[in-house]
């Protein structure tokens, strides 16, 4: 199993934002951002920095996928 971000990415084009605008209004740091890029996996204090900044919840940004 494993987490995708996809719902994340589609959220900030609903937004109307990009990738360097959520790394600053959520204080994130670019390898935060990359990490998020590649699916790797991140600190849960990262995503609630982004709900809070998105003013979403963990299941608007990212959802698990069971790989065969």
């Amino acid at each position: 199993m494993r987490i995708s971000y996809n719902k994340l990415w589609k959220l900030l084009i609903d937004k109307e934002m990009n990738k360097n605008d959520l790394k600053t209004k959520a204080g994130l740091s670019g390898s935060s951002i990359a990490k998020l890029g590649k699916g790797a996996n991140i600190t849960t204090d990262v995503l609630l920095k982004i709900c809070e900044a998105l003013d979403c919840r963990l299941e608007d940004i990212l959802e698990t996928i069971k790989e065969d």
